[in-house]
């Protein structure tokens, strides 16, 4: 089929999430033909090195993974499905013991999802029907979440985003739902230092709790790291102080790790980080390494047992051929030691862009972990003015232009390559990015030498 066929057909008969159909209309849908390593070929032809692992960051593992895609094949051909509620296949129960084994201390009892939002509307449930049924507070129904989150795109767990286009819809949300400041890095509203600022946004988190009142609320969610203009990095002590605050109220923690699980970090979990054990641990993305949908809820025996009838269910919970590349891409990392190359890479990575670009007035800040990184711009460094959002998008064409994927993230622009991205490829990224940069610059009529 050629290039324009599938063109009109996509107009025609797809929906796209989050963009104006008449973007997609007078530019097109963005074919992707093949990919192959980080390697991914369009609808003309043109290759590009994907360093932001598939839009949304699924991507850990790269294209064309045979291993992968041979176990989900040898499963599907076995028994790709089996059903749901109390039927259970070997590939699930080992994914679920496996799972145990990675996540932070005591979590070892998931509930398998086809993807993050789902595992995020499970984690509702599971606080709610544990503060319900084990009488601890019997009443409790609100959750309290912050600005700027994301956290899917379902009912439920929309209602506990306030970030990307799906918050601005109409619809009502769910009933006890508030929302907190973030530890936004950089620039925040009230002009604090960042360490005051993370000090005060936790200090909010307790005010919040009183202010709903503690026997109603059943639990606290958020982003280790947070996605909304680049990777936010909290301090550890604002990740321990809100888990003292939630323990002392009886508030369950949930850390929604859908991005920055299975590697993301240079960990296999962010929370690993900030030296904490969330109640309740979302997953999805990287978890297959965007080979097949699948996410999970995962929660501790205290909390799992406390609930004698989980009313919930979902048709592909532990789809059998999903868990086997589940499996797979698990070991895969494991195998190569790419959790701590990733760790190691992203020192390396650090350390390349900020001798770069440190400088750079037009360059705010840089900041990430192991495979997640974001460029924070601005207008006036002395100020931390806002950057004009056509200059970021400027810079990220300017990048793609010299045969490199990166994204856009507001103010940001992010890099967050598969694992299996190597010192070369963020060699190349560096380059590109630093001239992208100048040009943009210079064409906003802004100065990039100091």
């Amino acid at each position: 089929m050629l290039k324009n066929d599938i063109s009109t057909l996509a107009v025609d008969h797809c929906i796209f999430s989050i963009i104006d159909k008449a973007v997609v209309e007078e530019n097109g849908p963005r074919i992707v033909a093949s990919g192959s390593g980080l390697t991914i070929t369009d609808g003309a032809e043109r290759s590009y090195t994907d360093m932001v692992g598939g839009y949304t960051r699924p991507n850990s593992l790269g294209y064309g993974n045979e291993e992968i895609a041979r176990a989900y094949y040898d499963q599907a051909c076995k028994m790709h499905y089996a059903g749901t509620v109390d039927i259970v296949t070997g590939p699930m129960v080992e994914l679920a013991q496996t799972l145990t084994e990675l996540t932070p201390g005591a979590l070892s009892r998931a509930f398998f999802t086809s993807g993050g939002s789902e595992a995020v509307e499970s984690a509702i449930k599971i606080a709610k029907h544990y503060q319900q049924g084990s009488g601890r507070k019997p009443h409790a129904y609100k959750i309290i979440s912050r600005w700027n989150a994301y956290h899917g795109a379902t009912a439920g767990a929309m209602s506990l985003t306030n970030h990307l286009t799906v918050a601005q819809s109409p619809d009502p949300r769910l009933p006890g739902v508030s929302f907190i400041p973030n530890p936004q890095c950089y620039r925040n509203p009230f002009g604090m230092s960042e360490d005051d600022y993370f000090t005060f946004c936790a200090d909010y988190l307790e005010q919040q709790i009183l202010h709903e009142g503690p026997e109603l609320v059943a639990a606290f969610i958020g982003e280790p790291i947070m996605q909304a203009n680049g990777a936010q990095i909290p301090s550890k002590a604002y990740w321990q102080r809100v888990r003292d605050i939630c323990t002392k109220y009886g508030v369950l923690l949930i850390m929604d790790e859908v991005i920055c699980g299975f590697g993301r970090t240079g960990t296999w979990f962010a929370a690993e980080h900030f030296g904490i054990e969330p109640d309740i641990l979302t997953m999805a993305k990287a978890m297959t390494a965007g080979y097949a949908p699948m996410g999970a809820a995962m929660t501790t025996p205290e909390i799992a047992d406390a609930i004698p009838h989980f009313r919930h269910v979902h048709t592909y919970s532990g789809h059998a051929a999903s868990a086997a590349a589940a499996l797979a891409t698990i070991a895969i990392k494991k195998r190569g030691g790419l959790i701590e190359k990733a760790l190691d890479n992203g020192v390396y990575f650090q350390s390349e862009l900020k001798a770069a670009l440190g400088d750079n007035p037009v360059v705010g800040q840089i900041r990430g972990l192991g495979h997640w990184h974001a460029i924070d711009f601005t207008s006036d460094r002395a100020t931390k003015a806002l950057p004009n959002p056509e200059m970021v998008s400027a810079i990220v064409n300017g990048i793609k232009q010299r045969g490199i994927l990166v994204g856009a993230a507001g103010t940001s622009m992010e890099v967050a390559p598969a694992l299996i991205a190597t010192r070369e490829d963020f060699d190349r990224t560096v380059s590109a990015t630093v001239e992208a940069i100048e040009d943009a610059a210079a064409r906003f009529g802004l100065a990039t030498a100091a």
